[in-house]
C-alpha cells in the first residue's frame, strides 16, 4: 500500500506541472492593461498638479512682493510719523521762543514808552527854565 501511495503522488507531481505561458499571458494580460491604464491617468494627474503648481506659484510669488511692499510702506510711515513728531516736538518749542520774544519786546516797548514819558516830562521841565 505504501508503494501505491508513494506512486500516485510521483503521478500527480508529473500530471499537475507548470502553468503554460498562453495559461500565464491569459492570466496577467488584463492586470497588465490595468497598470497601463492607471499609469497613463497617473501622468494625466502629475500634469495637472505641475500646470497648478506654475499658477499657484505666482500669485505666491506676488504676494510674498506685496508682503514686502507693505513691510517698506509700513516703516516708511513709522519714519514719517517719527519725523511729525519731532517737527511737533519744534514747532511746540518755536512757539515758545516767540511767546517769550514777544513778552520781552512788550516789555520793552512799555520801558521805551516810560523813558519817552520821562523825556517828554523833562524836556518839557527845561522848557519851562
Amino acid at each position: 500500500m505504501k508503494g501505491l501511495g508513494v506512486m500516485v503522488c510521483v503521478a500527480m507531481l508529473f500530471t499537475a506541472g507548470c502553468a503554460t505561458e498562453s495559461f500565464v499571458k491569459e492570466q496577467t494580460d488584463p492586470i497588465s492593461s490595468r497598470i497601463d491604464k492607471l499609469d497613463s491617468r497617473l501622468m494625466g494627474i502629475e500634469t495637472k498638479l505641475n500646470d497648478l503648481e506654475k499658477k499657484v506659484g505666482q500669485p505666491m510669488a506676488d504676494l510674498d512682493a506685496a508682503k514686502g511692499e507693505i513691510a517698506a510702506a509700513r516703516a516708511d510711515a513709522q519714519k514719517a510719523a517719527q519725523a511729525a513728531q519731532t517737527a511737533e516736538g519744534n514747532s511746540v518749542a518755536a512757539a515758545n521762543r516767540a511767546e517769550a520774544a514777544a513778552a520781552k519786546a512788550e516789555d520793552a516797548a512799555a520801558r521805551a514808552d516810560a523813558s519817552a514819558q520821562k523825556a517828554a516830562k523833562a524836556f518839557e521841565m527845561q522848557q519851562k527854565k
